[in-house]
């Protein structure tokens, strides 16, 4: 084998490399003569196959194997041999000549391909001991806990006939006809449909017009589809309703005791105010971590400035911008609806993206230093949560990733990056600071309008990982 190095600037590298027609030859030889060892040809008896006559048959396909692995193994040593990383799998060039392929095939042709790719930049890691961070917490109040128990109360509360007008709060009983010009539409139109007057269920406007409405009354509703509705033929649209109230109910007063627990499978009331007390608290933490993770990206953001990847940065994009541009679509909007342009926003994104392979890079650079891994257990965690994330369909989920090596270690990154994130905050400065849940709920929101940010490590890092288990 023969290779060359054509090309090392900033972190590309490129090799040429020749394999000749002998090495490939014996390695064909040897394939053709473990095939006549086991081969039942009508003709010939079993294991008697003479090998040039399988060679007519089989040269092709067989070289073509031979060729396969030579290219892998023969990329491998490159790697090896010359000490680097490649940021992704490196793209191979074969030659695109007839004459040449045909050589090839046939024996006669070395094997000549290039090999190209990106290396993973190397840095120093950073000093984080200094880095100062806030934990921002909240109390959770006595009254907290009694309003979340009201509205579990309101989810099993009882329905009684009315005979009044139905006011917010009531549950009506209608059949309705939906026209957009005078014509009616998919989906506009049911019968007997319960709806709970203000909770929300129905287009901004729908609800409030059946206020002071009485079993038997037969009303127009007069609404505009929101600019964002789901439906594109529909978004933006005024439409007429013709509704037919058929029954007013009003609701019962639930009895907040031990009674209302036990029906609902706790011991006794005090048993589903810790339960509630506990949610809340695992809701509180997760936008706490939430919080806290960003801050600690934000401060490796501003330590570290090196050269990326491009086709890193360029698959990263890719994937932001799609998933935008399909946002948007769906929403019927444009980039001036945004108050921007196109060109701006792709600066926006691609210095998003740019962050994000940045900080995966340090956190898998980091984490590989620290000897951080994902044990099975951990990742059986985070393979049952995804699978709750789909009700009814959790065993077709883990038969996914059961097919599927390449998910599992995707599914790696998160728990190995979170696992590094939680290191560095055990090596920050971190002090406690108590805040009001709306204050913490506009934190987060704050942060995921500034678009998603987040740390990709590279697979090269995920996969590491996963070799090391």
């Amino acid at each position: 084998m023969q290779v060359t190095e054509t090309l090392s600037s900033g972190l590309k590298r490129e090799f040429k490399v020749v394999v000749n027609a002998a090495e490939l030859g014996k390695e064909l030889d040897s394939k053709l003569i473990e095939m006549a060892g086991r081969a039942n040809i009508k003709g010939f008896r079993p294991g008697k196959v003479p090998v040039p006559h399988l060679k007519r048959m089989y040269g092709k396909s067989l070289m073509a194997e031979v060729v396969q692995k030579a290219i892998d193994d023969q990329s491998k040593k490159v790697l090896v041999d010359h000490n680097l990383k490649p940021a992704y799998q490196p793209e191979v060039k074969l030659p695109e000549e007839e004459k040449e392929v045909n050589a090839l095939m046939e024996g006669t042709g070395d094997l000549a391909f290039s090999l190209a790719f990106e290396v993973i930049p190397t840095f120093e890691l950073a000093d984080v001991s200094g880095v100062q961070l806030i934990r921002h917490v909240v109390a959770i109040g006595d009254e907290e806990v009694d309003e979340a128990v009201a509205r579990l109360t309101s989810q099993y509360k009882s329905w009684e006939h009315k005979d009044g007008k139905a006011a917010s709060g009531d549950k009506v009983t209608i059949s309705f006809v939906g026209t957009v010009n005078g014509k009616a539409f998919d989906g506009g139109t049911a019968e007997d449909v319960p709806l709970e007057i203000g909770s929300g269920q129905f287009i901004p406007g729908f609800e409030d017009q059946l206020t002071g409405a009485k079993g038997g009354d037969e009303l127009t509703v007069k609404v505009t589809f929101p600019e964002a509705y789901g439906v594109k033929e529909l978004a933006g649209k005024p439409a007429e309703f013709a509704v037919k109230v058929t029954g007013v109910e009003k609701a019962t007063d639930v009895a907040l005791d031990d009674e209302f627990a036990k029906k609902i499978g706790f011991e006794d009331l005090g048993k589903l105010k810790d339960m509630i007390r506990s949610r809340i608290a695992a809701d509180l933490e997760a936008m706490t971590a939430m919080k806290l993770k960003r801050d600690v990206l934000d401060a490796l953001d501003g330590l570290y400035n090196f050269e990326l990847p491009e086709r890193l940065v360029d698959a990263e994009f890719g994937g932001i911008w799609n998933a935008l541009s399909n946002e948007m679509q769906k929403a019927g909007k444009s980039f001036a609806d945004e108050d921007t342009t196109e060109e701006d926003a792709r600066k926006e994104y691609r210095a998003i993206a740019k962050r994000r392979v940045r900080l995966g890079l340090v956190l898998g650079t980091l984490g590989e230093k620290e000897g951080i891994q994902v044990n099975e257990q951990e990742l059986q965690q985070s393979l049952m949560a995804r699978a709750r994330q789909f009700p009814g369909q959790e065993k077709q989920v883990f038969e996914h990733y059961r097919k599927n090596p390449e998910a599992l270690i995707e599914l790696r990154g998160p728990v190995f990056e979170q696992k590094v994130v939680d290191f560095l905050v055990s090596k920050a400065k971190v002090t406690e600071k108590t805040v009001t849940r709306e204050t913490l709920q506009a934190m987060v929101q704050d942060d995921d309008e500034e678009g998603d940010t987040e740390a990709k490590p590279t697979k090269e890092a995920t996969a590491k990982v996963k070799k090391e288990d």
